[in-house]
């Protein structure tokens, strides 16, 4: 039996220093020293031999097992150095595209809006977005009792203090600093108590204009906007201006663009009319001059309020506001 171990250490030894990888070394050490393993084999044995012989063979296996597991521990042990000084990524595996970040739509949009209104001569500021209720309405001719000064239509954070309801405050900020000639471009949010369909949403991007000067008649607004068009929509574009009422213009118009989704086929978008609205405007109230300090008697100007979402819903040929809200990277990956 002495010699059985020892024919045993010397193949196990041979075998461990030829072993070419991890996974042999681990296949040799549970063939040699395993449950069910030859040392293991061996030993089973012991029953047959005498008191005498027992413990010499007993001694001899457990020689045997430590020097073929602290063989098979070393050649592991280089095996698993070697890994770790090589590349750690898996070259077999397929590879992960990190999702890059984009510019939403309707910044893309706010952004063109405002280079074309620079090449017409207009600068872009911005306002804050909590007003109070001085400059979101009575500097703008809107009394108090108007209908959009309501709780229902208007979120009010304290008594006088609101979330502003368009970007038309701004107006009256820069009126105050600054004397005519005033040409400015507006980009910024805006808050309603709007229900949240198709085509509108409570909170959105709005783009104001204004244009103060002397001499500045409704002709000169018309030939703004329909150059805007041009430029925005393309050639092909119509232009529809329709009477409306806001208190801080007079007279006032609301400006439709033939809608793009549809061809004026009718659709949800322009609510099966062919036409999309896409600003209010109008001639600055004398009354809203007087308020900013301006001599309404010397002083015209122009002023309107667009919304860039429902242009980018007119550009990307979208059917439903709402998308533009959802954060579905499926969606926004198209502007990338």
């Amino acid at each position: 039996m002495l010699a059985q171990l020892r024919d045993l250490e010397r193949e196990g030894l041979e075998a461990a220093r030829a072993g070419g990888d991890a996974g042999a070394l681990e296949a040799l050490r549970t063939e040699y020293l395993g449950r069910k393993g030859r040392l293991t084999g061996i030993l089973r044995r012991l029953g047959e031999l005498g008191a005498e012989e027992k413990p010499v063979v007993g001694a001899e296996a457990n020689r045997v097992k430590e020097a073929l597991g602290a063989l098979l521990d070393e050649r592991a042990a280089s095996f698993a150095s070697a890994a770790d000084a090589g590349p750690r990524i898996d070259l077999s595996l397929p590879g992960r595209r990190r999702w890059e970040g984009g510019v939403h739509p309707v910044t893309l949009v706010i952004d063109e809006i405002c280079d074309i209104f620079r090449d017409l001569g207009f600068s872009r500021v911005a306002g804050p977005e909590v007003e109070t209720v001085e400059y979101n309405f009575s500097k703008l001719n809107t009394p108090l009792d108007h209908p959009a000064a309501d709780m229902h239509d208007t979120f009010y954070l304290s008594d006088g203090v609101v979330l502003r309801t368009h970007t038309s405050p701004v107006q009256a900020h820069v009126m105050e600093n600054h004397a005519p000639p005033v040409r400015v471009v507006v980009p910024g949010m805006a808050y309603r108590r709007d229900p949240f369909d198709a085509s509108h949403a409570p909170a959105f991007a709005q783009v104001e204009g204004l244009a103060v000067d002397e001499g500045i008649t409704f002709a000169d607004f018309k030939a703004t906007i329909s150059e805007f068009v041009r430029r925005f929509f393309g050639a092909d574009a119509k232009t529809r201006f329709r009477p409306s009422f806001f208190p801080f213009t007079e007279p006032s118009a609301e400006v439709d663009v033939s809608c793009r989704i549809c061809r004026g086929a009718g659709c949800s978008a322009c609510k099966h009319t062919g036409w999309m609205e896409i600003m209010g405007s109008g001639m600055v109230h004398p009354s809203v001059f007087t308020n900013v300090g301006y001599d309404p008697e010397k002083y015209t100007g122009y002023a309107f309020g667009m919304g860039p979402a429902r242009i980018a819903m007119q550009r990307y040929g979208l059917p439903d506001i709402r998308l533009l809200y959802e954060s579905d990277m499926r969606f926004l990956r198209q502007f990338v």
